[in-house]
Formats: structure tokens, C-alpha cells, sequence
């Protein structure tokens, strides 16, 4: 199953995709709370459930639209640690990322005024569906409701103002999630998919996820042994190699860009970049 929020009504919503069209799911009040109830509860309410709307003109969401969590890990992959001249990494590193920095397919991505150095990041990223704390790897992937599209840009030089990545992670719509949620069940190997990005059509990042230094078990596992996960996690599993600081010159996003993540068996997510517009309550 494919699972996609949106605007509908005007209040967030979601369903099941099919198509081009969507099952209004209304058993439960977003996609977090339908996770929580378990994968054979969703599929019964999901054969009741008979109202369907056409995908034109729908306002996509982040699939889980206010995660209780979003970790990303830096510097995951091989290939982009070599790129970016850094040692290969003893443990995974490790920081957050707020609801308020990701909109969802479709939707414009802000270059922020502070900075010109929006860098772009297509990542893999994980969805938890049963929570738990010191969840071994070897069972890891029990606790994975499914696999989503994460634009996981970076605001390059506040990234490197200090040794905590935060603030250059953390910029406002500076991301994106989407475009649906594809359960589990439909990606029997995480480890087989391929991570590419594109910038106005043009391949920038092609990467095996088969290539991440810590496998998806063992990041799940490394979180929950010092935070307990819940339903509606949200865990990024790193960017390949290809990004836009490491390219000579250097390739950052600019309005009028368009940026796509596209995972073979997930999906592909597609946002326009446009300046961050002036707002009513920005300090004078």
C-alpha cells in the first residue's frame, strides 16, 4: 500500500493511492495513528473504507505529517565519505530534524534568505511502525512500517558554523518527504533499492543502498538503544555520493530549480526551490 496525506477540506487528511485516484481513509485521524493500530487493522479498514478522490488539484503532505521523531544520520554512505575527504565513521552520527523544515510532494522548497548554499540530498528514509527501546538488528526490520522519499537538503555553511550539524539542518521548508509512504511488505529488501537524485532533470546522485556503512538494522538499533522509537519515526538513512558542495564549482539550489529523489519501488518526490518570501512576522 501507498499511503498519502494532503490538504482536504481544508484539514489534513489521508488515504490509500491507487492510481490516480485515493481511498479517504477516515478510521483514524492521520497516518501515525493508523501505524500505531498495526498493518492487519490498516488492511481491514482499508477494504471498508469506499470513498475515492481524485489526485488533481490535491495539496500533497509529508506522508506523516507531524513525526514525534526525525533523526537523520550524516556521512552514511561510503562513497560520499570519501567524496567529502572524511574518515569512515565508528558509529553513526546522529541528529534531528524538525517537523517544520520538510513540506511534501510538489510543494516549494525555500532557498532561505541567510544562506545561498542550500545543498541538495536524496536519502532513503525509514518509517517506524511498532515502537520499541534496544530493538535488536536482527529483528529490526519488524519494527519498519514502511519507506518513503526524503529531500534532505542541507544549509551548507550554518551546517559548519560549529561541530553540531542543527542549525544548517533545520532551515524552514528547506526539505521534503514523499511522495507517499509504500508499506513494508512491498519492499521485501531495502538493501536492493537505488537512491538517485536529479536537478532540472539532469542524474546528480545514483547510489546503492547496499553501499550505507551502517545497514538500516543496525541504525534502528543503534536509536533505540538511547531513545525509544514509536510509531511514525521518521529515520533518514544518508545521502550518496554526488551532492552539490563537493562539485567543482560547488552546485547549490536556486529558485526556478527543480530537485526529484527517485527510489526504484518507492517512489519519486519532486519539488521547485523558490527564494523563502518575506514574512509579516519577520523582525524589522
Amino acid at each position: 500500500m501507498r499511503l498519502q496525506s494532503f490538504m482536504h477540506a481544508g484539514a489534513p487528511a489521508w488515504g490509500i493511492r491507487e492510481g490516480e485516484q485515493i481511498r479517504l481513509m477516515t478510521a483514524w485521524p492521520d497516518v501515525v495513528s493508523a501505524l500505531a493500530a498495526g498493518p492487519e487493522a490498516l488492511a481491514r479498514a482499508a477494504r471498508e473504507a469506499d470513498t475515492l478522490l481524485s489526485c488533481t488539484g490535491l495539496q500533497w503532505l509529508a506522508p506523516v505529517v507531524a513525526p514525534r521523531k526525525i533523526l537523520c544520520v550524516g556521512l552514511n554512505y561510503g562513497r560520499h565519505v570519501r567524496e567529502a575527504g572524511r574518515e569512515l565513521p565508528q558509529h553513526p552520527s546522529v541528529f534531528a530534524r524538525y517537523a517544520d523544515s520538510l513540506v511534501g510532494e510538489g510543494q516549494p522548497v525555500w532557498r532561505p534568505l541567510a544562506s545561498e548554499k542550500l545543498d541538495f540530498e536524496a536519502e532513503l528514509a525509514v518509517v517506524i511502525g511498532r515502537g520499541g527501546r534496544h530493538i535488536p538488528a536482527a529483528r529490526a526490520l519488524e519494527h519498519v512500517a514502511g519507506y518513503t522519499c526524503m529531500a534532505e537538503n542541507s544549509v551548507r555553511d550554518f551546517q559548519k558554523h560549529n561541530a553540531q550539524v542543527t542549525p544548517g539542518k533545520n532551515f524552514e521548508r528547506s526539505g521534503a518527504l514523499g511522495p507517499w509512504l509504500v508499506t513494508a511488505d512491498e519492499v521485501p529488501d531495502p538493501a536492493a533499492l537505488r537512491v538517485r537524485s536529479y536537478l532540472n532533470g539532469e542524474l546528480m546522485q545514483d547510489g546503492a543502498v547496499s553501499d550505507l556503512i551502517f545497514s538500516i538494522p543496525t541504525l534502528i538499533a543503534y536509536i533505540s538503544s538511547f531513545t525509544p522509537l514509536a510509531p511514525g519515526d521518521v529515520i533518514a538513512t544518508g545521502t550518496p555520493e554526488g551532492v552539490g558542495a563537493t562539485r567543482q564549482p560547488p552546485r547549490f539550489l536556486r529558485a526556478g530549480d527543480r530537485f526529484e529523489v527517485e527510489i526504484d519501488g518507492v517512489g519519486r518526490l519532486s519539488n521547485p526551490v523558490v527564494d523563502e518570501p518575506q514574512s509579516d512576522n519577520q523582525a524589522t
